[in-house]
C-alpha cells in the first residue's frame, strides 16, 4: 500500500463534547494577514469563535505579547464577549528591547523592529501595566518567561530580567501568570522560586517530564496541556501529565501553532482543543464529561467566574 494522503486544509469540527471548556491560551488573529491561507482559504476570526462555540469550547483568552499587539489584542477582547486577554512581553522580544540581535541557536537573528528602538524592557512592561490595568478583561499577565532555543545566550539576561519584572506586574496586579518555558526548566523554576512566584502560575504550553511535573504540583502550580501530547511520540509528556494532579491540569491550543493529532500539519484554531481534552480524559481514566468539568473547574479557580461563566 502506499502512503496515506496527508491531510489539508482547514481541519473539520470535531465532534462537540460532552461539556464545556475554555481555551486557556491561544494567539487569535489580530488582522487578517495573521490568518493561514491555507488552498486559497483563510477562517476569519468570526467563524474560528462560530465553530469553537459549536463544539463546546466556550471561551479563550488570547496573548498578546508583543508591544505593537497590546491594543489590538485588548481590542478583540473588547469586541467579542467569548474573547479574554492575557497580556506581556514575550521573552524573546524581552531580549530585542535590550538590543540584543545575535544569532539564536534555532540559526534565526531577529531584526530589531521601530517599537524595540523606542522602547527600553523597563519601558515596554510599563506599556503591559497600562494596557493590563485598562482593560477590563485582561486576566492574565503572559506569556513571560524564558526562552533559550529562539533567543541567542546573550540575550538571556535580558529575558531573565523581564521575566522578573512581570513576576512582580502579575502579584501587583493580583493576576495569574502565563509562563513560556522553552528549554530553560531550571532557570525558569529558580527565578520564580527566587522572586516568589505569583499564587496563580500557570505553564503555558508545559513542556516539562514527569520529574518537572512533580515540581508543579509540590508548589501548586499548573501545566496548561496542548496539542503535542496527542503526538505519537510524545509518550514521555503523557507520562508528564498522568503525574500531575489532576485539578492543576488546563487545556489550551496556543493557536495558530502545534495542532493536535489527527490534524497535525493542519491549521490550529480553538476547535481543536477538543482533541487534547480528549486525550487527557484518556491519560487520566476519566470519562470525557468528567474531564471537561475538571478542567472547567480549575479554570474558574484560576481566572475566576468572569470567564468560566461562559460555560456555565
Amino acid at each position: 500500500m502506499g502512503k496515506s494522503r496527508k491531510r489539508r486544509g482547514w481541519p473539520q469540527l470535531p465532534v462537540p463534547l460532552a461539556g464545556k471548556i475554555v481555551d486557556n491560551h491561544t494567539h487569535l488573529p489580530l488582522w487578517e494577514e495573521q490568518i493561514p491561507l491555507v488552498e486559497g482559504v483563510r477562517l476569519s476570526l468570526a467563524e474560528q469563535l462560530e465553530r469553537a462555540g459549536q463544539v463546546g469550547v466556550s471561551a479563550m483568552i488570547t496573548s498578546g505579547c508583543q508591544l505593537d499587539e497590546l491594543a489590538p489584542t485588548v481590542e478583540v477582547s473588547e469586541e467579542y464577549p467569548q474573547v479574554f486577554c492575557a497580556l506581556a512581553i514575550h521573552p524573546n522580544e524581552a531580549a530585542l528591547h535590550e538590543k540584543v540581535v545575535a544569532t539564536a541557536p534555532d540559526g534565526q537573528t531577529y531584526q530589531l523592529q521601530e517599537w524595540h528602538r523606542q522602547y527600553s524592557l523597563e519601558a515596554a512592561v510599563a506599556q503591559v501595566y497600562a494596557a493590563a490595568t485598562s482593560a477590563p478583561k485582561c486576566v492574565a499577565i503572559g506569556e513571560t518567561g524564558l526562552d533559550y532555543f529562539r533567543t541567542s545566550p546573550q540575550g538571556r539576561q535580558a529575558q531573565q530580567q523581564g521575566f522578573r519584572m512581570h513576576i512582580s506586574l502579575a502579584k501587583e496586579l493580583g493576576l495569574p501568570l502565563q509562563i513560556h518555558d522553552r528549554e530553560a526548566h531550571a532557570d525558569t523554576i529558580r527565578i520564580l522560586l527566587e522572586e516568589g512566584a505569583p499564587e496563580r502560575t500557570v505553564f503555558h504550553c508545559f513542556s516539562g517530564d514527569k520529574e518537572m511535573a512533580q515540581v508543579l504540583a509540590e508548589q501548586g502550580w499548573y501545566a496548561s496541556i496542548a496539542g503535542p501530547v496527542t503526538y505519537n511520540a510524545n509518550q514521555w509528556q503523557r507520562e508528564a501529565v498522568a503525574a500531575m494532579p489532576a485539578s492543576l491540569l488546563l487545556v489550551e491550543t496556543d493557536a495558530p501553532y502545534l495542532t493536535p493529532h489527527p490534524h497535525r500539519g493542519q491549521p490550529n484554531a480553538s476547535y481543536m482543543s477538543v482533541w487534547t481534552v480528549r486525550k487527557l480524559a484518556e491519560i487520566t481514566g476519566r470519562s470525557e464529561s468528567e474531564m471537561a468539568g475538571q478542567l472547567l473547574k480549575n479554570t474558574r479557580e484560576v481566572y475566576g467566574e468572569k470567564i468560566s461563566g461562559f460555560a456555565d
